[in-house]
């Protein structure tokens, strides 16, 4: 399996930008697509957003215009820029990594969350 370390979360007031940081190591022969995550409290795991090796990207709806993905593909690592942000975006956010290994065997990795907290 790839490791994936994130970094990034925080607390911050609302208007107030973070930007998150997700770093893939491993035996990675390719990365097909990365992403985020985030699980707010009594709610389910959401899509925040991805990007795929061609470069087409994904948003949730609560989230267009204000957060943005990014990626390094010689770093194997992908960035979420959050500006704007409100106490509803509150949650643990978890990084995503789906692809290839060099061993020909595909993965699906998880980071272990970062908290990101946004006061009113």
């Amino acid at each position: 399996q790839a490791h994936l370390v994130e970094s990034g979360g925080g607390l911050v007031q609302a208007g107030g930008s973070l930007r998150l940081t997700c770093v893939a190591s491993g035996n990675i022969f390719s990365i097909v697509t990365m992403g985020w995550y985030r699980r707010a409290p009594g709610k389910q795991r959401e899509l925040v957003a991805a990007t795929t090796s061609g470069g087409r990207t994904n948003y949730a709806d609560s989230v267009k215009g204000r957060f943005t993905i990014s990626k390094d593909n010689a770093k194997n690592t992908v960035y979420l820029q959050m500006n704007s942000l409100k106490p509803e975006d509150t949650a643990a956010y978890y990084c995503n990594v789906e692809g290839r290994l060099t061993s020909r065997t595909d993965f699906v990795s998880w980071g272990q969350g970062t908290q990101v907290t946004v006061s009113s």
